[in-house]
C-alpha cells in the first residue's frame, strides 16, 4: 500500500481488496493511468483470461446436492409457528371455546418448547374469549326475549 503525500490524511485500506496485492484503481489524489497515443492497453490473447479473472476461474465447484423429496423443517431453521396456536386463531371464529382451550394449550408448549406462535396463540385466546362472551350475551337476551314474551300481564289464559 503506498503512504498518501504529505499534508492528506492516510486512508484506511479497503475491505474489498486482498492483503498485499495492488487493487489496480488509482489511490485517492492520483490519476489512473492512461496508456500513450498509439500504445495499446494491456489486453490479454485470444484464449487467455485476465490477470484479475484468473483466481475466479479456479474456484472450486458447487457442492453436491442432496436428495430431493425430504420433508420437515429446514436444517438450522426454527420450523415455523405452533400448529396449536394456529387452530386457536382459526377456532376462534368457528367454535370459539374449542379456540379458547387450543390457545391455552399453546401458549403453554411455547413457553416449553421456545417454538413461534405467541402472537398467534394471544390473538387466538383474545378472539375466541370475545366471540365467546357475544355467543353468551345473544344467548341470554334471548332467553330473556322468549321469557318476556310468554310473560302475560294479567295472568290469565285466553279463550
Amino acid at each position: 500500500m503506498s503512504h498518501p503525500p504529505p499534508g492528506e490524511p492516510e486512508q484506511p485500506p479497503s475491505p474489498y481488496e486482498q492483503p498485499g496485492q495492488p487493487s489496480g484503481l488509482p489511490q485517492w489524489g492520483q490519476q489512473p493511468e492512461q496508456p500513450q497515443w498509439g500504445q495499446q492497453p494491456d489486453q490479454p490473447q485470444w484464449g487467455q483470461q485476465p490477470q484479475e479473472h484468473q483466481q475466479w476461474a479456479q474456484q472450486p465447484a458447487y457442492p453436491p446436492q442432496g436428495p430431493y423429496g425430504q420433508y420437515g423443517p429446514p436444517p438450522g431453521g426454527g420450523g415455523g409457528p405452533n400448529t396449536m396456536a394456529i387452530l386457536s386463531l382459526v377456532f376462534a371464529f368457528v367454535f370459539a371455546p374449542a379456540g379458547i382451550v387450543l390457545g391455552h394449550l399453546a401458549k403453554r408448549q411455547i413457553r416449553r418448547t421456545g417454538e413461534d406462535g405467541d402472537q398467534l396463540a394471544t390473538w387466538g385466546l383474545i378472539l375466541s374469549y370475545v366471540f365467546t362472551a357475544i355467543g353468551l350475551l345473544a344467548c341470554c337476551g334471548w332467553i330473556a326475549l322468549a321469557v318476556w314474551a310468554n310473560s302475560d300481564g294479567g295472568g290469565g289464559t285466553y279463550n
